[in-house]
């Protein structure tokens, strides 16, 4: 995900917005830009690969003025190169772009019977070029631009910067979030909060389909329909967007320890000292929802399908689970009586907030459950429901995904409240093992030496198979996608009775084998056909509890020993090794465990 910076200032804007675009290498790029407007001439300079690039380029050819735009690229049109990045600029006109231009291809080939050439293979030249185009009709800067927005088709979040206006910013958003700070006689404008925090704690956010006219003094904003629309300034806390390591070598490390800490705050604002479940709005009742439809994107996805298993077994009711990018294409019914859930950790999700917009009048109610509570997912649902996981800046989801969990147990539990199928004593047993959870996750971070001496030989292989029943099989999918993510090896997972109905055959010698197998009802089963693994060469690395190693562990090629809990809260305790395993390896191979290649943090393009 691409993220965007542009700033009308008081001070020198190059230095301004590198550190701010420092602030947004956490959605993923690979390529930086920044053009600015010194004494009317607008001037830029972009680099291929990490930041230090732009800023080592800035030294020894330096941009002045007061005034500009920059940007972080993530590959879309066009390798990532000099002349694809951003910012484009087309004669007087600099853009930036976050999203898609749909019908990019039409409008180059209008521009191109104009006599208009190209030099980018990107979609967002053609912004610019177009916007130039007008303005040689006579078109002032924001009537350029208006009429070049006009013609667009797709997802996008725009800033525009013209030669000659040294006070002025023009934004829109359609589809991609971009905000807009406001200083002392200086204005920003932002893909989110975030890169913003050091320059103003005053934020507002644009709206699907505004537009907006940035001046060090004004900012004037227009709706979809052109109507002027004041969007409220919000008062950001700075510390909720801080994003240094905590003396962690990397971000994931410190998300992973982090996450005893921010499941209590999670707790704190869903359990009350009585230990009652309390809601942001106690409106939800399930006694009126015949079936549950969840929707989510990658390891949000699997924490859906942890959460099928407990909405069904606890609450006694019916879930559908489908990736986002499917489930609006697939234009499914939604039956009377239906809830929809959205899982997002940015709340930005592109496919999730598109099936989100699918669901619109058709779903009784709908709800979401995101990291921010300001996001498009969250602004457009009936019922928010905060996780509270902080900051994650690790493209490979931790903290985001256990606090996801703990908040979908808690609305499954509110859900068999409501719907009468569950006693006194059984939610008081639940409630009470989620409370132990965060003492429970810092117990298993203990086995961390473990974990890191089992990666050891995970790093070696190029193939890997993750194996788990019940609620261990979504915890098995999220281990692999870790795997995959992070350490760019081959992982795949397997419920493991299907393991007999074909994976089977990809198993010997070299393939290690992950088990996650807690001491529950499925144990013996799960054991079963681990057993057919090892009479196979496979190598088993055994994830259990002190009975469950010393019951199956013989024989395993390494064991990691986890805390006993109660079985419905092993997925949240299970994550730990799933996360650690994955990071160690990719440490190990030595890849960029924050940045790993070819991902976004926040994927807002389909």
């Amino acid at each position: 995900m691409c993220g965007i910076v542009g700033v009308l200032g008081h001070h020198e804007a190059a230095p301004i917005l590198v550190e701010a675009l420092k602030r947004l290498e956490y959605r993923g790029y690979d390529s930086a830009g920044i053009a600015t407007i010194d004494a009317g001439k607008l001037d830029r300079r972009r680099a291929v690969g990490k930041l230090v690039n732009l800023s080592d380029l800035l030294v020894h050819e330096p941009l002045t003025g007061k005034s500009g735009i920059g940007h972080t690229r993530w590959a879309t049109h066009g390798a990532p190169t000099v002349t694809n990045a951003h910012p484009h600029q087309a004669g007087r006109v600099a853009v930036v772009h976050n999203g898609i231009i749909e019908n990019f291809r039409e409008l180059r080939t209008e521009l191109a019977e104009l006599g208009i050439s190209f030099v980018t293979e990107t979609d967002t030249e053609t912004v610019a070029l177009l916007t130039e185009h007008y303005m040689s009709g006579g078109a002032n800067a924001v009537e350029a631009a208006n009429k070049a927005l006009d013609r667009l088709e797709g997802a996008f979040a725009l800033a525009f910067l013209f030669a000659g206006e040294d006070d002025l910013i023009v934004a829109a958003r359609k589809g991609s979030p971009l905000a807009i700070g406001h200083g002392d006689g200086e204005m920003f404008v932002g893909s989110d909060a975030i890169a913003l925090s050091p320059l103003t704690d005053r934020i507002s956010y644009l709206e699907e389909g505004d537009r907006a006219v940035v001046t060090r003094g004004t900012v004037e904003i227009r709706d979809i329909n052109g109507a002027l629309a004041n969007r409220a300034i919000k008062t950001v806390q700075i510390g909720d967007t801080r994003i240094d390591k905590g003396g962690h070598k990397h971000f994931m490390a410190k998300e992973i320890a982090e996450q005893p800490t921010v499941i209590g705050q999670a707790l704190s604002n869903y359990l009350d000292n009585e230990g009652k479940i309390i809601l942001p709005d106690q409106g939800l009742d399930f006694s009126t929802v015949d079936r549950l439809t969840m929707v989510a994107c990658g390891t949000a996805s699997y924490a859906c399908l942890t959460a099928k298993y407990w909405f069904e077994q606890i609450a006694r009711l019916p879930v559908d689970v489908d990736v986002a990018s499917e489930f609006r294409y697939r234009e499914p019914p939604i039956p009377a009586r239906t809830a929809a859930l959205f899982v997002s950790q940015s709340g930005e999700t592109a496919d999730t907030l598109a099936a989100l917009r699918y669901c619109e009048g058709k779903a009784d109610r709908i709800v979401s459950v995101v990291n921010v509570p300001e996001s498009s997912i969250a602004r457009e649902s009936d019922l928010v429901l905060p996780i509270h996981a902080g900051v994650e800046v690790g493209v490979a989801s931790t903290k985001a995904f256990t606090c996801q969990l703990v908040v979908l147990f808690i609305l499954a539990l509110k859900a068999a409240q409501d719907r009468g199928v569950i006693d006194a004593e059984t939610l008081a047993e639940h409630l009470s093992a989620l409370r132990s959870i965060p003492s429970v996750l810092s117990t298993a971070l203990e086995a961390n030496a473990e974990m890191q001496k089992a990666s050891l030989k995970l790093a070696e292989a190029r193939d890997v198979l993750f194996l788990g029943r019940g609620l261990m099989f979504p915890l098995a999918l999220e281990g692999a996608l870790k795997l995959k993510e992070i350490s760019y090896i081959h992982a795949e997972a397997y419920a493991s009775g299907e393991l007999k109905h074909g994976p089977i055959a990809l198993v010997d010698k070299t393939v290690p084998v992950v088990v996650m197998a807690p001491r529950d009802a499925l144990f013996d089963k799960t054991v079963s056909n681990m057993q057919e693994v090892m009479a196979r060469k496979g190598r088993v690395i055994l994830i259990s509890d002190r009975q469950g190693l010393k019951e199956a562990g013989e024989g395993a090629f390494a064991t990691i020993e986890l805390p006993t809990v109660p079985d419905a809260v092993t997925p949240i305790l299970y994550a730990i090794p799933a996360q650690l395993l994955a990071y160690h390896t990719a440490v190990a191979k030595g890849t960029d465990v924050d940045q790993p290649r070819n991902l976004a943090k926040s994927v807002t393009v389909e």
